[in-house]
Protein backbone atom coordinates (compact mmCIF):
# COMPACT_ATOMS: atom_id res chain seq x y z
CA UNK A 1 0.00 0.00 0.00
CA UNK A 2 2.93 2.77 0.74
CA UNK A 3 4.04 1.69 -3.06
CA UNK A 4 0.47 2.70 -4.37
CA UNK A 5 0.65 5.57 -2.29
CA UNK A 6 3.92 6.94 -3.48
CA UNK A 7 2.98 6.62 -7.12
CA UNK A 8 -0.19 7.91 -6.75
CA UNK A 9 -1.15 10.89 -8.95
CA UNK A 10 -1.59 14.83 -6.81
CA UNK A 11 -5.03 14.12 -5.07
CA UNK A 12 -7.55 16.44 -6.56
CA UNK A 13 -9.62 17.88 -3.98
CA UNK A 14 -11.79 21.03 -3.42
CA UNK A 15 -12.93 23.52 -0.27
CA UNK A 16 -15.89 25.97 -0.48
CA UNK A 17 -15.93 29.29 0.80
CA UNK A 18 -18.77 31.85 1.25
CA UNK A 19 -19.02 35.34 0.16
CA UNK A 20 -18.68 36.81 3.61
CA UNK A 21 -16.69 35.46 6.72
CA UNK A 22 -17.62 33.40 9.09
CA UNK A 23 -20.38 31.78 6.93
CA UNK A 24 -23.01 29.97 9.50
CA UNK A 25 -24.55 27.35 7.17
CA UNK A 26 -22.56 24.43 6.36
CA UNK A 27 -22.29 22.35 3.68
CA UNK A 28 -24.29 18.27 3.95
CA UNK A 29 -24.44 16.13 2.05
CA UNK A 30 -21.57 16.32 -0.40
CA UNK A 31 -20.83 13.68 -2.90
CA UNK A 32 -18.03 13.83 -4.79
CA UNK A 33 -17.85 11.57 -7.87
CA UNK A 34 -15.78 10.64 -10.62
CA UNK A 35 -16.82 7.92 -13.43
CA UNK A 36 -14.12 6.04 -15.13
CA UNK A 37 -14.76 4.73 -18.19
CA UNK A 38 -12.25 2.06 -20.25
CA UNK A 39 -11.51 4.42 -23.20
CA UNK A 40 -9.15 6.59 -21.44
CA UNK A 41 -9.42 10.60 -21.62
CA UNK A 42 -10.71 12.60 -19.25
CA UNK A 43 -12.82 11.33 -16.33
CA UNK A 44 -16.01 13.00 -15.40
CA UNK A 45 -16.84 13.88 -12.12
CA UNK A 46 -19.63 15.73 -10.55
CA UNK A 47 -20.45 17.29 -7.27
CA UNK A 48 -23.62 17.44 -5.66
CA UNK A 49 -24.38 18.85 -2.27
CA UNK A 50 -27.00 21.13 -0.20
CA UNK A 51 -26.35 23.57 2.60
CA UNK A 52 -27.58 23.09 5.96
CA UNK A 53 -29.12 26.44 7.65
CA UNK A 54 -29.15 26.78 11.59
CA UNK A 55 -32.78 27.48 12.56
CA UNK A 56 -31.84 30.86 13.84
CA UNK A 57 -30.15 32.31 10.97
CA UNK A 58 -32.51 34.63 8.73
CA UNK A 59 -32.80 34.57 5.00
CA UNK A 60 -30.77 37.83 4.37
CA UNK A 61 -27.48 36.41 6.15
CA UNK A 62 -28.25 33.21 3.62
CA UNK A 63 -28.00 34.93 -0.14
CA UNK A 64 -24.34 35.50 -1.21
CA UNK A 65 -23.02 33.57 -3.72
CA UNK A 66 -20.40 30.79 -2.82
CA UNK A 67 -16.66 29.38 -4.20
CA UNK A 68 -15.03 25.89 -4.90
CA UNK A 69 -11.39 26.24 -4.96
CA UNK A 70 -10.42 23.25 -7.42
CA UNK A 71 -6.68 21.99 -7.16
CA UNK A 72 -6.41 21.96 -11.03
CA UNK A 73 -7.74 22.68 -14.24
CA UNK A 74 -11.14 22.03 -15.27
CA UNK A 75 -12.51 21.10 -18.53
CA UNK A 76 -15.84 19.85 -20.09
CA UNK A 77 -19.02 20.93 -21.67
CA UNK A 78 -19.24 24.68 -21.42
CA UNK A 79 -22.62 26.88 -20.92
CA UNK A 80 -23.38 29.90 -22.90
CA UNK A 81 -22.22 32.94 -21.55
CA UNK A 82 -19.10 35.51 -20.95
CA UNK A 83 -16.39 35.12 -18.80
CA UNK A 84 -17.34 36.57 -15.17
CA UNK A 85 -14.41 39.57 -15.09
CA UNK A 86 -14.77 39.68 -11.18
CA UNK A 87 -13.00 36.01 -11.09
CA UNK A 88 -10.67 37.12 -13.58
CA UNK A 89 -9.59 40.17 -11.33
CA UNK A 90 -9.20 38.31 -8.48
CA UNK A 91 -6.86 35.67 -9.50
CA UNK A 92 -4.75 38.36 -11.07
CA UNK A 93 -4.21 40.60 -8.45
CA UNK A 94 -3.09 38.19 -6.35
CA UNK A 95 0.12 37.63 -9.09
CA UNK A 96 -1.57 34.97 -10.51
CA UNK A 97 -2.01 34.46 -14.78
CA UNK A 98 -5.13 33.02 -15.90
CA UNK A 99 -4.54 30.22 -18.50
CA UNK A 100 -8.91 29.63 -19.36
CA UNK A 101 -11.87 31.11 -18.48
CA UNK A 102 -15.61 29.79 -19.15
CA UNK A 103 -19.13 28.69 -17.62
CA UNK A 104 -19.36 25.40 -15.98
CA UNK A 105 -22.86 23.38 -16.69
CA UNK A 106 -24.97 23.57 -12.61
CA UNK A 107 -28.23 22.19 -12.29
CA UNK A 108 -30.42 21.22 -9.24
CA UNK A 109 -31.97 17.52 -9.09
CA UNK A 110 -34.66 16.97 -6.77
CA UNK A 111 -33.99 14.55 -4.12
CA UNK A 112 -37.57 12.89 -4.52
CA UNK A 113 -38.76 12.30 -7.62
CA UNK A 114 -41.49 10.13 -7.86
CA UNK A 115 -42.37 7.04 -9.70
CA UNK A 116 -40.85 8.95 -12.87
CA UNK A 117 -37.29 10.19 -12.19
CA UNK A 118 -37.43 13.79 -13.02
CA UNK A 119 -34.09 15.14 -14.96
CA UNK A 120 -32.19 18.14 -13.80
CA UNK A 121 -33.07 21.44 -13.72
CA UNK A 122 -30.30 23.50 -15.47
CA UNK A 123 -29.40 26.88 -13.48
CA UNK A 124 -29.12 30.00 -16.38
CA UNK A 125 -25.01 30.83 -16.99
CA UNK A 126 -23.81 27.97 -15.27
CA UNK A 127 -21.22 28.19 -13.05
CA UNK A 128 -18.16 30.99 -13.79
CA UNK A 129 -15.04 29.86 -13.61
CA UNK A 130 -10.98 31.14 -14.33
CA UNK A 131 -8.01 28.61 -14.54
CA UNK A 132 -5.03 30.50 -13.08
CA UNK A 133 -1.54 29.57 -12.52
CA UNK A 134 1.93 31.08 -11.37
CA UNK A 135 4.86 31.75 -13.54
CA UNK A 136 7.02 29.06 -14.81
CA UNK A 137 10.14 28.93 -12.15
CA UNK A 138 13.61 26.81 -12.05
CA UNK A 139 10.68 23.72 -10.98
CA UNK A 140 8.78 23.61 -14.36
CA UNK A 141 4.88 25.34 -14.58
CA UNK A 142 3.24 25.02 -11.36
CA UNK A 143 0.06 22.72 -10.80
CA UNK A 144 -2.92 25.29 -11.95
CA UNK A 145 -5.83 25.73 -10.16
CA UNK A 146 -9.46 26.77 -10.77
CA UNK A 147 -11.34 29.29 -8.69
CA UNK A 148 -15.71 28.80 -9.57
CA UNK A 149 -18.53 30.74 -8.55
CA UNK A 150 -21.80 29.24 -7.58
CA UNK A 151 -24.32 31.93 -8.50
CA UNK A 152 -26.85 32.02 -5.45
CA UNK A 153 -30.47 30.00 -5.86
CA UNK A 154 -33.09 29.34 -3.19
CA UNK A 155 -32.45 25.41 -3.99
CA UNK A 156 -28.99 25.71 -2.65
CA UNK A 157 -30.77 25.64 1.00
CA UNK A 158 -34.14 23.40 -0.47
CA UNK A 159 -33.48 20.26 1.21
CA UNK A 160 -35.26 18.51 -1.56
CA UNK A 161 -32.64 19.64 -3.83
CA UNK A 162 -28.99 18.63 -4.23
CA UNK A 163 -27.21 21.05 -6.79
CA UNK A 164 -25.18 19.51 -9.47
CA UNK A 165 -21.68 20.78 -10.42
CA UNK A 166 -19.95 19.05 -13.54
CA UNK A 167 -16.86 18.84 -14.83
CA UNK A 168 -14.02 16.94 -16.77
CA UNK A 169 -10.50 16.61 -15.14
CA UNK A 170 -7.77 15.07 -17.99
CA UNK A 171 -5.30 14.65 -15.13
CA UNK A 172 -7.05 12.79 -12.10
CA UNK A 173 -5.87 9.28 -14.03
CA UNK A 174 -2.34 8.60 -14.14
CA UNK A 175 -1.12 4.94 -15.78
CA UNK A 176 1.35 3.15 -13.06
CA UNK A 177 4.80 2.35 -14.00
CA UNK A 178 4.65 -1.39 -15.19
CA UNK A 179 7.15 -3.28 -17.53
CA UNK A 180 5.99 -3.91 -21.23
CA UNK A 181 5.65 -7.69 -20.19
CA UNK A 182 3.07 -6.91 -17.27
CA UNK A 183 1.29 -4.64 -19.48
CA UNK A 184 0.80 -7.37 -22.39
CA UNK A 185 -0.20 -10.24 -19.52
CA UNK A 186 -2.25 -8.15 -17.31
CA UNK A 187 -3.31 -4.69 -19.47
CA UNK A 188 -2.12 -1.48 -18.22
CA UNK A 189 -2.70 -0.03 -14.56
CA UNK A 190 -3.84 3.33 -13.33
CA UNK A 191 -4.23 5.31 -10.54
CA UNK A 192 -7.32 7.36 -9.82
CA UNK A 193 -7.34 9.78 -6.99
CA UNK A 194 -10.22 12.16 -5.07
CA UNK A 195 -9.91 13.74 -1.93
CA UNK A 196 -10.85 16.51 -0.22
CA UNK A 197 -9.61 19.67 1.67
CA UNK A 198 -6.11 19.67 -0.22
CA UNK A 199 -5.16 23.32 -0.38
CA UNK A 200 -0.90 22.32 -0.17
CA UNK A 201 -0.52 23.33 -4.10
CA UNK A 202 1.71 26.52 -5.23
CA UNK A 203 -1.68 27.97 -6.92
CA UNK A 204 -4.07 27.10 -4.15
CA UNK A 205 -2.39 27.91 -0.50
CA UNK A 206 -2.39 31.68 -1.28
CA UNK A 207 -6.08 31.77 -2.11
CA UNK A 208 -6.83 29.38 0.90
CA UNK A 209 -4.95 31.73 2.79
CA UNK A 210 -6.84 34.88 1.93
CA UNK A 211 -9.99 33.61 2.26
CA UNK A 212 -9.58 31.23 5.09
CA UNK A 213 -12.21 32.77 7.62
CA UNK A 214 -14.93 32.24 5.03
CA UNK A 215 -14.30 28.38 4.47
CA UNK A 216 -17.60 26.36 4.68
CA UNK A 217 -17.27 23.22 6.72
CA UNK A 218 -19.02 19.58 6.62
CA UNK A 219 -22.62 19.17 8.53
CA UNK A 220 -23.01 15.87 9.58
CA UNK A 221 -25.15 14.65 7.01
CA UNK A 222 -22.86 11.49 5.44
CA UNK A 223 -20.44 12.76 2.59
CA UNK A 224 -18.82 10.27 0.25
CA UNK A 225 -15.60 10.43 -2.14
CA UNK A 226 -17.13 8.09 -4.82
CA UNK A 227 -15.37 6.54 -7.74
CA UNK A 228 -17.85 4.36 -10.26
CA UNK A 229 -16.13 2.13 -12.79
CA UNK A 230 -17.87 0.91 -15.90
CA UNK A 231 -17.87 -2.64 -17.59
CA UNK A 232 -16.72 -4.10 -14.85
CA UNK A 233 -16.83 -7.42 -16.19
CA UNK A 234 -13.44 -6.49 -17.73
CA UNK A 235 -12.28 -4.82 -15.00
CA UNK A 236 -9.38 -5.52 -12.36
CA UNK A 237 -9.31 -3.61 -9.37
CA UNK A 238 -5.80 -4.07 -7.54
CA UNK A 239 -5.60 -1.86 -4.53
CA UNK A 240 -7.55 0.53 -2.75
CA UNK A 241 -6.66 3.25 0.30
CA UNK A 242 -8.05 3.72 2.64
CA UNK A 243 -8.62 0.03 3.85
CA UNK A 244 -11.63 1.04 4.95
CA UNK A 245 -13.23 1.71 1.54
CA UNK A 246 -16.64 -0.32 0.42
CA UNK A 247 -16.70 -1.73 -2.69
CA UNK A 248 -20.17 -2.81 -4.38
CA UNK A 249 -21.96 -3.32 -7.29
CA UNK A 250 -24.33 -0.62 -8.16
CA UNK A 251 -28.21 -1.14 -7.62
CA UNK A 252 -28.94 1.53 -11.02
CA UNK A 253 -26.33 1.11 -13.21
CA UNK A 254 -25.19 -2.70 -14.78
CA UNK A 255 -21.91 -3.69 -15.15
CA UNK A 256 -20.80 -0.76 -13.09
CA UNK A 257 -18.86 -1.03 -9.55
CA UNK A 258 -18.42 1.36 -7.29
CA UNK A 259 -15.96 2.13 -4.43
CA UNK A 260 -16.82 4.80 -1.93
CA UNK A 261 -15.40 6.08 1.04
CA UNK A 262 -16.62 8.29 4.26
CA UNK A 263 -15.52 12.40 4.35
CA UNK A 264 -14.95 12.50 8.52
CA UNK A 265 -16.32 16.16 8.64
CA UNK A 266 -14.21 16.38 12.14
CA UNK A 267 -11.22 16.31 10.60
CA UNK A 268 -11.53 19.65 9.83
CA UNK A 269 -9.28 20.95 6.31
CA UNK A 270 -7.30 17.72 7.07
CA UNK A 271 -6.80 16.48 3.57
CA UNK A 272 -8.97 12.70 3.17
CA UNK A 273 -8.37 11.12 0.09
CA UNK A 274 -9.81 7.73 -1.81
CA UNK A 275 -6.81 5.88 -4.13
CA UNK A 276 -8.28 3.15 -6.66
CA UNK A 277 -5.17 1.45 -8.75
CA UNK A 278 -7.34 -0.57 -10.94
CA UNK A 279 -6.58 -2.00 -14.85
CA UNK A 280 -9.08 -2.87 -17.50
CA UNK A 281 -8.39 -6.00 -19.51
CA UNK A 282 -9.40 -7.76 -22.72
CA UNK A 283 -10.90 -11.32 -23.21
CA UNK A 284 -7.45 -13.55 -23.82
CA UNK A 285 -5.81 -11.41 -20.74
CA UNK A 286 -8.35 -12.63 -18.01
CA UNK A 287 -6.81 -16.23 -18.95
CA UNK A 288 -3.18 -14.77 -19.15
CA UNK A 289 -2.20 -16.32 -15.33
CA UNK A 290 -3.60 -19.95 -16.94
CA UNK A 291 -1.86 -19.38 -20.14
CA UNK A 292 1.32 -18.43 -18.32
CA UNK A 293 2.12 -21.70 -15.94
CA UNK A 294 0.71 -23.53 -18.42
CA UNK A 295 3.65 -22.18 -21.00
CA UNK A 296 6.03 -22.56 -18.12
CA UNK A 297 5.00 -26.00 -17.25
CA UNK A 298 5.34 -27.26 -21.53
CA UNK A 299 8.53 -25.01 -21.72
CA UNK A 300 10.04 -27.08 -18.83
CA UNK A 301 8.95 -30.44 -19.67
CA UNK A 302 10.78 -29.84 -23.56
CA UNK A 303 13.50 -27.63 -22.08
CA UNK A 304 14.45 -30.27 -18.93
CA UNK A 305 16.11 -32.65 -21.70
CA UNK A 306 17.57 -30.43 -24.04
CA UNK A 307 19.44 -28.77 -20.75
CA UNK A 308 20.94 -32.00 -19.45
CA UNK A 309 22.08 -33.30 -22.52
CA UNK A 310 23.50 -30.10 -23.12
CA UNK A 311 25.22 -29.46 -19.63
CA UNK A 312 26.11 -33.57 -19.69
CA UNK A 313 27.81 -32.58 -23.04
CA UNK A 314 29.51 -29.13 -21.46
CA UNK A 315 30.42 -31.05 -18.45
CA UNK A 316 32.70 -33.67 -20.62
CA UNK A 317 34.21 -31.63 -22.49
CA UNK A 318 35.48 -28.98 -19.31
CA UNK A 319 36.54 -32.23 -17.54
CA UNK A 320 38.45 -33.45 -20.81
CA UNK A 321 40.38 -30.19 -20.87
CA UNK A 322 40.33 -29.05 -17.26
CA UNK A 323 41.83 -30.37 -14.17
CA UNK A 324 41.34 -29.46 -10.73
CA UNK A 325 43.08 -30.66 -8.24
CA UNK A 326 47.03 -31.08 -6.15
CA UNK A 327 48.01 -33.55 -8.90
CA UNK A 328 46.06 -32.20 -11.82
CA UNK A 329 48.72 -31.61 -14.31
CA UNK A 330 50.74 -33.70 -16.55
CA UNK A 331 51.59 -37.54 -15.39
CA UNK A 332 48.51 -37.30 -12.75
CA UNK A 333 47.38 -40.75 -13.52
CA UNK A 334 43.19 -41.86 -13.29
CA UNK A 335 42.56 -46.11 -12.72
CA UNK A 336 39.27 -47.85 -12.76
CA UNK A 337 39.01 -51.41 -12.35
CA UNK A 338 41.72 -53.39 -11.80
CA UNK A 339 45.10 -53.00 -13.38
CA UNK A 340 47.69 -55.90 -12.42
CA UNK A 341 51.74 -54.69 -13.49
CA UNK A 342 53.94 -56.11 -15.08
CA UNK A 343 56.30 -57.08 -11.79
CA UNK A 344 52.75 -58.74 -10.35
CA UNK A 345 51.89 -60.87 -13.38
CA UNK A 346 55.92 -62.26 -13.04
CA UNK A 347 54.82 -63.67 -9.74
CA UNK A 348 52.22 -65.98 -11.53
CA UNK A 349 53.70 -69.56 -12.05
CA UNK A 350 51.44 -72.08 -14.61
CA UNK A 351 51.33 -74.87 -13.14
CA UNK A 352 52.00 -74.12 -9.27
CA UNK A 353 50.15 -70.62 -8.63
CA UNK A 354 46.87 -72.02 -6.80
CA UNK A 355 43.50 -70.31 -6.83
CA UNK A 356 43.70 -68.40 -3.55
CA UNK A 357 47.15 -66.86 -4.55
CA UNK A 358 45.72 -65.25 -7.53
CA UNK A 359 43.37 -63.83 -5.10
CA UNK A 360 46.09 -62.64 -3.11
CA UNK A 361 48.37 -61.19 -5.91
CA UNK A 362 45.89 -59.37 -8.68
CA UNK A 363 42.40 -58.80 -6.77
CA UNK A 364 39.46 -60.38 -4.66
CA UNK A 365 37.26 -59.55 -7.24
CA UNK A 366 37.78 -61.42 -10.51
CA UNK A 367 35.39 -61.98 -13.60
CA UNK A 368 35.13 -65.87 -13.58
CA UNK A 369 34.09 -68.13 -16.44
CA UNK A 370 33.35 -71.63 -16.82
CA UNK A 371 33.23 -74.54 -19.83
CA UNK A 372 30.47 -77.02 -19.57
CA UNK A 373 32.19 -78.91 -22.33
CA UNK A 374 35.23 -78.47 -20.32
CA UNK A 375 34.58 -79.47 -16.14
CA UNK A 376 37.01 -78.63 -13.82
CA UNK A 377 38.74 -75.81 -15.78
CA UNK A 378 37.67 -72.00 -15.47
CA UNK A 379 39.02 -68.51 -16.82
CA UNK A 380 39.98 -65.69 -14.26
CA UNK A 381 39.20 -62.27 -15.92
CA UNK A 382 40.97 -58.41 -14.87
CA UNK A 383 39.63 -55.31 -16.53
CA UNK A 384 40.98 -52.04 -15.98
CA UNK A 385 41.66 -48.76 -17.82
CA UNK A 386 43.89 -45.84 -16.81
CA UNK A 387 44.10 -42.19 -18.47
CA UNK A 388 46.79 -40.09 -18.17
CA UNK A 389 46.50 -36.57 -19.45
CA UNK A 390 49.02 -34.16 -21.28
CA UNK A 391 49.03 -30.85 -19.64
CA UNK A 392 49.56 -27.11 -21.28
CA UNK A 393 49.71 -24.95 -18.53
CA UNK A 394 49.75 -25.13 -14.71
CA UNK A 395 48.09 -22.85 -12.15
CA UNK A 396 48.55 -24.48 -8.65
CA UNK A 397 46.02 -26.70 -8.73
CA UNK A 398 44.17 -25.84 -12.14
CA UNK A 399 45.86 -27.39 -15.60
CA UNK A 400 44.58 -27.62 -18.67
CA UNK A 401 44.46 -30.77 -21.01
CA UNK A 402 45.87 -31.15 -24.27
CA UNK A 403 45.07 -34.81 -24.50
CA UNK A 404 44.57 -38.61 -22.78
CA UNK A 405 46.72 -41.93 -22.92
CA UNK A 406 43.91 -44.01 -22.36
CA UNK A 407 44.78 -47.92 -21.87
CA UNK A 408 42.56 -50.66 -21.61
CA UNK A 409 43.88 -53.93 -19.71
CA UNK A 410 42.38 -57.12 -19.78
CA UNK A 411 44.04 -60.26 -17.67
CA UNK A 412 42.52 -63.84 -18.60
CA UNK A 413 44.09 -66.57 -16.15
CA UNK A 414 43.00 -70.10 -17.20
CA UNK A 415 42.90 -72.48 -14.18
CA UNK A 416 42.76 -76.48 -14.08
CA UNK A 417 41.42 -77.42 -10.67
CA UNK A 418 43.12 -75.44 -8.60
CA UNK A 419 46.30 -74.77 -10.41
CA UNK A 420 47.31 -72.07 -13.27
CA UNK A 421 47.45 -73.12 -16.71
CA UNK A 422 47.83 -70.33 -18.43
CA UNK A 423 47.98 -66.91 -18.49
CA UNK A 424 46.96 -63.93 -21.44
CA UNK A 425 47.31 -60.35 -20.85
CA UNK A 426 46.24 -57.66 -23.49
CA UNK A 427 46.59 -53.93 -23.34
CA UNK A 428 45.37 -51.16 -25.92
CA UNK A 429 46.41 -48.16 -26.02
CA UNK A 430 45.28 -44.88 -27.69
CA UNK A 431 45.30 -41.23 -27.57
CA UNK A 432 41.97 -39.16 -26.97
CA UNK A 433 40.93 -35.64 -26.59
CA UNK A 434 38.56 -37.04 -24.22
CA UNK A 435 38.87 -38.92 -21.41
CA UNK A 436 35.22 -40.53 -21.71
CA UNK A 437 34.48 -40.94 -25.62
CA UNK A 438 30.63 -41.40 -26.57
Amino acid sequence: MLLVLAAAAPAHAQIFLASRPKPEFTIGPLSVRANVVPAGGPIEVSLLWSLVVPPNVGGAALEQDLYLLWPGAVDGEMVAGEPDPTLRRTVEERGFQVTREGRLPLSARAVYSGPQRAKPEPLPGGAPFVTYTREAGPLGLPTPATWIRIPWTPQLVDRSFLIDLRMRLARLRRPKQATWLENFLWGERHLVTLSFSDVRTRATFPMYLAYRDRVIHLADDPSTLTITFADSDHLKIHEVFPGSSQRRTSESRRRTEIVSTYIDPSEGLRPQVLIVQYGYFSGWQSWAPVLFATLFFVLGNVAGPLVTALAKRLGSRLQGRIRIGPRSGAGAEHQTGTVVPRETLAQISPGETTYDEILKICGPDPEERERLNAPGRRTLVYRGRRTVPHGRRQFGWLATVQSWDVEHHELEIELDGDRVRDVQAQVHRTRLTQPNPA
